[in-house]
């Protein structure tokens, strides 16, 4: 039978460009190797279902069944991808094409590069097609939420196995250096061998960009540098962001903040996170709008976000870098008592910026998210930060994402609403951190067997924005607009 699957795996790769037919005895000896196969016998009938995650399952189930592999997860994905990467062109080849239908129109090129990495199965579809997603509407406007079930479990013979390795291996140096394209994967390090970049010239530096395996939102991708640096936020950051936006005037770029806390889990290479994706963030309206003295020309407002925002557009992306670097600047050494913001502890900065950038109605825009990491006492892990009372839905840093509007929540929540759900209809049981919540939804709405999903749903978005204003420097009441505008005049 699994003569079958090699060519119902060639046949989509065919049918999905990867190859041509011409390709057909070239792929099928390259997987009879990989498999440790040296014969092949075509079958008398051929199979007319089944996608590229149900052939290379079949496939890799076959090799564990033969000893060719060890059923632990980092094998199977290591195999997965040398498969796939049999179809692949050579990056230079990949990057022709890309620059020849970006000649054509940006659009075609970016929508050639996706197709290319579901196809290749860098990017899992089956296993992203397992989050739990939806949308809400709360009073700062729409929020997304995700319950990520993607990323596999590691079963614990896995964990014992990465336990056990060596981790002194330094190569990749880390999960996005360009080192990572094509490499093979080991124990701890995933298996890249079908993964391809295009490469981008963003302000006379070389970067690259590719897809995000787990894509959270359309055409989730990361743009990182070839140098391995640490992230840092400063006018060349706004340069580099307005840059790949005229590249690419469909997509948007935003950069996490380049302090802990505030920042997202990697740190460590600068990089950036783009996509074709329109979030609650984006579409909010303006709070208030206000003049710039040394940039007249440029619309300035703070938006009505859950968060601390100020917009900047212009026609001209000059001017809008100028402005940026100059809030920033301000913004470092700014500290307000009476807004609980300082700046400085002893000399560690505490004051930072997440940036997002795009291309709306033929202005370049400049999204400033004011963001501040300090911990007190009260809040150990962070005064603007997911506060304690929360920690039940997200205890983790907010991220770029997060910032946007888009949630992306712990497995863990998955089994713990459901048993929310049967609390809300009747059961007894439900885990304590849940509890005061539940109650207070309880207390609130009339809950049936036909409203009890709905009522979760939007609770869960509602205790989001909960999460988001926590995280916002100027809180969204009176006191916390008074506090921006002081904020403002020192601009």
């Amino acid at each position: 039978m699994v003569t079958h699957y090699i060519e119902r795996l060639i046949d989509l790769a065919i049918d999905t460009e990867l190859i041509t037919a011409r390709d057909r005895i070239y792929a099928r000896n390259q997987i009879l190797g990989l498999l440790d196969l040296q014969t092949f016998t075509a079958p008398a009938d051929t199979l007319t279902e089944g996608t590229i995650p149900d052939c290379l399952k079949a496939l890799l189930d076959d090799a564990v069944t033969r000893g060719v592999i060890s059923d632990a997860l980092d094998e199977r994905e290591q195999l997965d991808a040398k498969i796939m990467d049999t179809f692949l062109s050579k990056p230079t080849e990949i990057n022709a094409t890309f620059k020849q239908l970006y000649d054509e129109d940006p659009t075609k090129a970016t929508d050639y590069f996706y197709a290319l990495s579901q196809n290749s199965h860098y990017i899992q579809t089956e296993r992203i097609a397992k989050n739990i997603q939806y949308e809400r509407q709360t009073s700062f406007g729409k929020v997304d939420i995700t319950i990520n079930l993607s990323k596999p479990e590691k079963d614990p013979n896995q964990i014992k196995r990465e336990r056990e390795m060596k981790q002194d291996v330094k190569y990749p140096q880390c999960l996005l250096c360009i080192e990572n394209e094509g490499y093979p994967g080991r124990t701890g390090h995933p298996a890249r061998s079908n993964h391809r970049v295009i490469d981008v010239d963003l302000d006379g530096e070389q970067w690259y960009f590719q897809y995000s395996p787990y894509v959270y939102y359309n055409e989730h991708s990361i743009v990182f540098c070839e140098e391995h640096r640490p992230m840092v936020i400063s006018e060349s950051t706004f340069t580099r962001l307005l840059s790949f936006v005229e590249q690419f005037p469909h997509y948007f770029i935003g950069s996490n903040a380049d302090l802990p806390i505030v920042g997202g889990s990697i740190l460590s290479h600068d990089h950036y996170q783009a996509g074709r994706y329109s979030f609650g963030m984006t579409e909010a309206d303006d709070l208030f709008s206000f003049t710039l003295d040394q940039f007249p020309e440029i619309d300035a407002s703070v938006v009505n976000w859950s968060m601390s925002v100020i917009r900047l557009k212009h026609e001209d992306k000059a001017p809008l870098i100028k402005a940026g670097a100059h809030i920033l600047d301000t913004w470092r050494d700014y500290s307000d008592e009476a807004a609980d913001i300082l700046a400085y502890t002893d000399e560690t900065p505490h004051n930072t910026i997440t940036p997002i950038a795009r291309m709306r109605n033929g202005k370049y825009e400049l999204d400033l998210v004011l963001r501040n990491n300090r911990t007190t006492n009260e809040h150990p892990d962070g005064l603007f930060h997911p506060h304690q009372d929360v920690h039940h839905i997200k205890k983790e840093n907010i991220g770029l994402i997060e910032v946007m509007g888009l949630a992306v929540l712990p497995p863990r929540l998955k089994p713990e609403l459901d048993e929310m759900k049967a609390y809300l209809l009747g059961a007894e049981t439900i885990k304590d951190h849940h509890k005061v919540w539940a109650d207070e939804l309880k207390q609130s709405e009339t809950i049936t067997k036909d409203n009890v999903d709905a009522l979760v749903d939007q609770a869960l978005a509602e205790k989001f924005v909960r999460v988001l204003q926590d995280s916002g420097v100027f809180k969204s009441n009176n006191t916390g607009t008074e506090g921006f505008k002081r904020f403002l005049a020192n601009l």
